[in-house]
């Protein structure tokens, strides 16, 4: 037999009669419409508190087309070029953790589900469009870990919202977020000229990705304004290995008294590097990173970086992706930070 004390389920009627509004005002709120009178969305969010009211997400997603998930996808070209950085080192840099809390910030509040997804192979990229043109996900908010990755193209052609974190290797009708590269390169720079260094070199990123190559003209724009004219430099993967080694060889084929790393772990990497040749740091030799993730205060000393405000980067590339799934026809935008040095004990 039915169990006549079963707990009864609140419906749109029931919210209405508590808000005294119609149950299409109800419906329009619960929604997201726009339009609706400020008393009466308080009436209505009050009423549905009071009623235990939970919307039926199968029947919103009719109503507004929308399935309230987004992708977050980290792409890649190919895991199998040269080199350790890819997708997978991206999931585990303290770097990504920064940009999840940043999206889930924006996203939580408008009721948004992500959804991870992984893109390095043709197969993974076309589930990756499939996923969305099936109505399984409005949109797609996407870390690209590589040059040449061509899912931002192939988003793009598709015609599918997207916002990209970090401004794409060729120009591209889609929206992004970045931080102002140059300027913290030139931060890097002028930190380490205040401190006396006068023999500097650079541990770059991949210089087929953007911001690596800006951080290194920032850098040496910056020198040279300071009158230095020339900035060695070794390249890395962004990984703490490869910091180690591009450390190596600067130390060995150049006097440097200060080095400036293009992230985090590439600057602990320096720093290991230099102690393991019985340097100082910073009285030998001073090391300045990028990013200021968790691995700044974990390595000794602390390390002066310049901090990119990837939560609030994060959090505006959600919001971007938002907009546009609202106002489909809008224009792809770019929100640019500026970043600001963090000083600690390496510089």
């Amino acid at each position: 037999m039915p169990d006549d004390a079963s707990p009864r389920v609140s419906t749109l009627e029931d919210v209405a009669l508590v808000a005294g509004v119609s149950r299409a005002s109800v419906s329009r709120v619960v929604n997201g419409k726009a339009g609706v009178a400020a008393h009466i969305v308080e009436a209505v969010n009050d009423a549905i508190a009071r009623t235990g009211y939970v919307p039926n997400r199968a029947a919103r997603s009719l109503v507004t087309r929308r399935s309230d998930t987004v992708l977050v996808v980290v792409s890649g070209s190919d895991t199998s070029r040269a080199g350790p950085w890819g997708p997978g080192d991206v999931l585990a840099d303290p770097f990504f953790g920064r940009v999840a809390g940043g999206l889930m910030s924006s996203l939580r509040p408008r009721d948004v589900h992500p959804v991870l997804m992984l893109a390095v192979t043709d197969d993974e990229r076309s589930r990756v469009l499939s996923y969305v043109r099936e109505g399984s996900a409005d949109g797609v908010l996407l870390v690209s870990a590589q040059a040449g990755d061509p899912l931002p193209q192939m988003l793009t052609d598709a015609g599918l919202p997207v916002v990209l974190f970090s401004r794409p290797d060729h120009p591209l009708p889609l929206s992004y977020v970045d931080v102002n590269n140059r300027a913290g390169g030139a931060l890097a720079a002028d930190r380490l000229v205040e401190r006396g260094c006068r023999s500097v070199g650079i541990v770059t990123g991949p210089l087929d990705i953007p911001g690596a190559e800006d951080r290194l003209v920032g850098f040496r724009e910056a020198m040279a304004r300071h009158g230095v004219a020339y900035v060695p430099s070794a390249a890395g993967t962004f990984s703490v290995e490869s910091g180690v080694a591009a450390m190596s060889t600067l130390l060995a084929d150049h006097r440097v008294d200060g080095v400036f790393a293009s992230n985090d772990n590439m600057a602990v990497g320096a720093i290991l590097a230099a102690q393991e040749r019985g340097l100082t740091v910073p009285d030998d030799v001073a090391v300045v990173g990028f990013d200021d993730s968790t691995a700044a205060l974990m390595c000794r000393p602390t390390l002066t970086t310049v901090r990119q405000p990837i939560e609030e980067m994060a959090a505006e590339m959600a919001r971007l992706l938002l907009e546009r799934l609202d106002v489909p026809d809008q224009r792809p935008s770019a929100a640019i930070f500026e970043p600001a040095l963090v000083e600690r004990g390496s510089a």
